[in-house]
């Protein structure tokens, strides 16, 4: 069994920044990346959508008002090694068309995963 004194290691955070419009071969960008982080073997992926955003273009997204409301943003968030990270970096640039992607390094404390 894992325990949290034997865990810290080295790892990144990914972090996908686009609209919910963004698309991929027919279906939403956000549940494509999913599916290929789990074909990846990503240790694990989080969609988390916000209330409000702009992008590159500037354009306001806001639910508050719904006639803006049609392209909130959302971010994907991945931790893992760094070397998985990398690894599902080229898999991004053929996806994400429009958005920002972010590698931030950090310490994994806990993953949960048995050794």
């Amino acid at each position: 069994m894992t325990t949290r004194q034997d865990t810290p290691r080295q790892g990144q955070r990914l972090r996908i920044f686009l609209g919910e419009a963004e698309q991929w071969q027919g279906k939403p960008l956000y549940q494509a990346l999913l599916d290929m982080a789990q074909r990846y073997h990503m240790a694990g992926a989080t969609v988390l959508r916000g209330i409000e955003g702009f992008g590159p273009e500037h354009r306001l997204s806001t639910e508050r008002l719904p006639d803006i409301s049609d392209n909130l943003p959302l971010v994907i968030e991945m931790v893992d090694s760094e070397a998985q990270i990398e690894r599902f970096l080229p898999v991004l640039d053929q996806m994400v068309q429009r958005g920002m992607i972010s590698v931030t390094p950090l310490e994994i404390v806990y993953d949960g995963r048995s050794s």
